[in-house]
């Protein structure tokens, strides 16, 4: 029989989840996977060499940025994701593509899928915001099969996108207790840990990914309408117009502080792929 407090930390979870999905929904995920990440769900594909006939899951999938690039290889792939609005996307973005895969929602910490189920699973740029990771992580290679590839692109601490997170945070609200920082799975020892002696022949590799926008504000504005984050954060202060102008300028030279004189940036990723341990 659960007790009080238990049934009160499931209650929290579930409100937390929900919260996640809500907050992945706002702004356009579509657009910055579409605009500004495109190669990157190809490049995970490609390291964990997806090939036809395997059974695929991409792991807090979105809408498809590795689904996608997985089932055009002829794999039959799952993307499973918390939040139902960007599985719609993604249903549809298949339709038009004419590839099809199958859409389930689900949570990376508890995923809806038996025991040792998958020859690859991979997550790109998603697990990485799962808040529990050592939940994630045994969740991912749970469904592995023995010997399955497990593949992870995930932003770095000091590159870019953990540099935004940063900058962000004293605007955002406080992250929930017990809650771990996404840009942690950009860290090769922070994996090693949580992967443990679950996976062989483990492989990481900090990449740079090609980013272009016409000016700082440019990023700021494009990344305060369509990222689910940053669109929370803004909401979040947009009864104090100080903090707004501030977070507005803080961004703005973040991105500054990085962009070339065409507007061209580079984000760090930590690429990560092992194998499942017999």
């Amino acid at each position: 029989m659960s007790t009080h407090t238990e049934t009160q930390d499931i209650a929290a979870d579930a409100a937390l989840k929900a919260r996640h999905a809500a907050m992945w929904a706002l702004g356009d995920y579509a657009a910055v996977a579409r605009e500004v990440i495109p190669e990157l769900g190809r490049t995970l594909v490609d390291a964990c060499h997806v090939g036809p006939g395997q059974d695929v899951l991409d792991v807090a999938a979105g809408t498809g940025n590795a689904s996608l690039p997985a089932a055009r290889r002829g794999a039959r792939v799952v993307a499973c994701d918390l939040a139902p609005a960007l599985l719609e996307v993604g249903r549809r973005l298949a339709e038009e593509a004419g590839v099809s895969l199958d859409w389930q929602q689900g949570d990376a910490e508890a995923l809806p899928f038996a025991d040792a189920s998958f020859d690859v699973v991979l997550s790109c740029v998603g697990v990485m915001f799962a808040p529990h990771h050592e939940a994630a992580a045994a969740e991912l290679l749970r469904v592995c099969r023995p010997g399955a590839t497990l593949g992870l692109a995930s932003w770095t601490p000091q590159g870019f996108v953990g540099r935004m997170f940063a900058t962000m945070r004293p605007y955002a609200a406080p992250p929930p207790p017990g809650a771990q920082p996404a840009p942690l799975w950009g860290d090769e020892g922070h994996v090693r840990r949580l992967l443990g002696d679950g996976v062989e022949a483990f492989e990481a590799d900090k990449r740079l990914l090609p980013v272009r926008f016409d000016s700082a504000e440019d990023f700021r504005d494009f990344f305060r309408s369509s990222y689910g984050p940053a669109v929370a954060t803004y909401r979040g202060i947009a009864d104090e117009p100080e903090k707004v102008a501030a977070l507005d300028d803080a961004l703005a030279d973040l991105a500054r502080g990085d962009m070339e004189a065409d507007g061209r940036m580079e984000w760090e990723y930590l690429l990560v792929t092992a194998r499942r341990s017999e």
